[in-house]
């Protein structure tokens, strides 16, 4: 968050003490997105045999998977954080304006009330019998009257401009108690994904030099039964179509990615999340899409697979935690997970939830 942004945070919140408008706390938003119970990390009494990789394999496959959970859940949190800093930077811009028209208001009305005394709030019989010009009084009572209703408009556009205010000091606090909110969501999501990986890499350090080699041929082996399973299911043969002109931007983008690192929470330059290389990619299309692959799944247009052009999304998983670039050709583009680069991948190599469309 810049300097200006703080500082009229800051604001915001002096002017919501001042009217005494701040909110208690309220409930705490849970991180978005189902959550699966952690894996438990295997012991390190014993580093695993060689029958024992495939295991491994799953149980890796397993921490890593809820390690993307929590990182859409971080994702979410920290976009929603920065909504919410966002309009709590613009009801601030609002209380100052108002505050600064209630003081020019209240300023019109003490001249009024001034001028009012200055004359003596004779009533108007007599001031009649004691003008020397009855036409003159009666210019006077006219502008009187005039005054009056001036008097009731002041009085009226002071009353709103207070409520004004104070409605922006409760938008104002209630903003500012979900953004505490996101703030714990999103530190609790940053442990969670810390403690996955950590276990997982933990579980890949007690591998011997011939265990990770044999570790990475069944997991290239388990991608590639995957994408054949998908390719014999004749699913190419009924996809044909072509890219829109905004989603070649965005494989390009994409594709320029590649061997850049994974790394949770990123979007870009230098490394990415699964859901950070995609949003990038059709934000550099000009078509911004949500941050999350869970709400990219929500909001965007779901399409058949036989409809499925190069530039659109494939979700993957049932909870949605993972989300890739179709290209064309059963390939997809995507950043796999810690460890690893953004590359090219079999559009099969994982279970399958849908399709989106950003520029449907």
């Amino acid at each position: 968050m810049g300097t200006g942004k703080r500082g009229l945070i800051a604001t915001a919140l002096t002017v919501i003490g001042a009217v005494a408008v701040l909110a208690a706390p309220g409930t705490a938003f849970a991180a978005p997105g189902p959550t699966p119970t952690p894996t438990a990390s295997p012991s390190a009494s014993t580093p695993p045999t060689n029958r024992d990789i495939e295991a491994v394999r799953r149980q890796l496959d397993a921490l890593y998977h809820d390690a993307a959970v929590a990182t859409d859940a971080y994702n979410a949190a920290e976009e929603k954080a920065e909504q919410q800093s966002a309009q709590i930077v613009a009801l601030a811009q609002k209380i100052v304006k108002g505050q600064e028209k209630l003081a020019k208001l209240k300023a019109r009305a003490g001249a009024a009330a001034a001028a009012q005394y200055r004359t003596n709030g004779l009533p108007d019989e007599a001031k009649l019998v004691l003008s020397d010009d009855p036409q003159q009084f009666l210019d006077a009572t006219g502008r009187v009257i005039q005054g009056q209703r001036a008097t009731k408009a002041l009085i009226a556009e002071l009353t709103r401009t207070q409520q004004d205010l104070k409605q922006y000091a409760d938008d104002a606090s209630a903003q500012w108690t979900k953004l505490e909110a996101n703030r714990k969501a999103k530190a609790a999501a940053k442990k969670k994904v810390e403690r996955q990986i950590a276990a997982a890499e933990k579980l890949e350090s007690q591998l011997e030099a011939k265990e990770k080699k044999r570790l990475a041929e069944l997991q290239e082996q388990a991608a590639h039964q995957a994408q054949t399973a998908w390719l014999d299911s004749g699913v190419l043969d009924e996809i044909s179509g072509k890219a829109s002109e905004a989603g070649k931007t965005a494989v390009a983008y994409a594709t320029a990615q590649i061997d850049k690192p994974y790394e949770w929470g990123a979007e870009g330059p230098d490394s990415y999340d699964c859901s950070g290389l995609t949003s990038q990619a059709w934000a550099s299309a000009g078509k911004p899409i949500p941050r999350t692959s869970q709400e990219q799944w929500k909001q965007l247009q779901h399409v058949d697979i036989k409809d499925m052009r190069p530039g659109d999304l494939i979700i993957y998983f049932g909870d949605a935690s993972h989300v890739a670039m179709y290209l064309g050709d059963g390939a997809i583009v995507h950043a796999p997970r810690p460890g690893r680069t953004v590359t090219i991948a079999g559009a099969g190599s994982m279970p399958i939830l849908g399709v989106v469309r950003p520029d449907a």
